[in-house]
């Protein structure tokens, strides 16, 4: 599986060798923290408030969108116009307030193990995420000292378009000063792996939540585990054959 995912990235990106692995770039939510169903809950909650129908599948297909983003996609389509600056705003902070009422995140399961491997392996790590819930950007530190700071992570607070617009990987790869190759991407949502594709990064979906495999690899995901437990173990054999 590995060496197959491989072989396909270089002959779609035509490279004959790689270069070396550099880095690894993490998405937040449902990565990182098993924070998606705070999420989910969050969104169809804040969004009934507003008259807008919306489910907890569309929250994971659309997760990686910045709030803004959302926002505005739904009230397109359900109210027939725009948001306004305040309305957006407004209901945003309406989601945050459910957010926080869900109670303390959670780290991932084997998400310290996986980030101590990575950094054993002599790898970076950046955290690319969506995402501007102040309460999980503050609590990265408290989970994982030392493992995250301004200069590796890219959050909706650093881009002018959110993910599936490739721009926040593309700002990872400037501040880590790398090429596409020298990375690969850990994401969980379809939104997110387009973009990471987009940005000619190798990319691994961890299927953490309630879409179907298949939306991940119709994403444009070189491979999909089932947790980030899979992905711990099945980490060496990929920096192995990264070549």
């Amino acid at each position: 599986m590995i060496q197959e995912a491989i072989t396909n990235y270089k002959l779609q990106h035509t490279i004959t060798t790689l270069s070396p692995l550099k880095a690894i770039l993490f998405d937040m939510d449902g990565v990182i923290f098993d924070s998606m169903p705070y999420h989910a809950l969050s969104w169809v909650n804040a969004f009934k408030q507003v008259g807008i129908t919306f489910s907890e599948y569309e929250v994971y297909l659309n997760e990686g969108r910045t709030g803004a983003s959302t926002i505005h996609n739904e009230f397109l389509s359900q109210k027939h116009r725009q948001a306004s600056d305040a309305e957006i705003k407004e209901l945003y902070a309406l989601k945050s307030q459910h957010f926080e009422a869900c109670g303390k995140p959670i780290a991932m399961n084997y998400a310290t193990e996986t980030l101590d491997r990575v950094k054993h392996l002599g790898l970076d790590i950046f955290l690319v995420t969506g995402s501007g819930q102040v309460s999980l950007l503050n609590t990265l530190n408290t989970y994982f000292p030392a493992v995250f700071s301004k200069q590796n992570m890219v959050t909706a607070y650093d881009v002018t378009h959110g993910k599936p617009h490739p721009e926040p990987y593309l700002i990872a790869l400037e501040k880590g000063n790398l090429q596409a190759q020298q990375a690969f991407v850990v994401e969980n949502a379809p939104l997110g792996i387009q973009a990471a594709v987009a940005a000619n990064i190798f990319t691994v979906a961890i299927n953490t939540g309630i879409l179907e495999d298949k939306v991940l690899l119709e994403a444009g995901a070189n491979i999909v585990v089932p947790s980030l437990a899979d992905f711990y173990h099945l980490l060496p054999s990929l920096v192995e054959n990264w070549k």
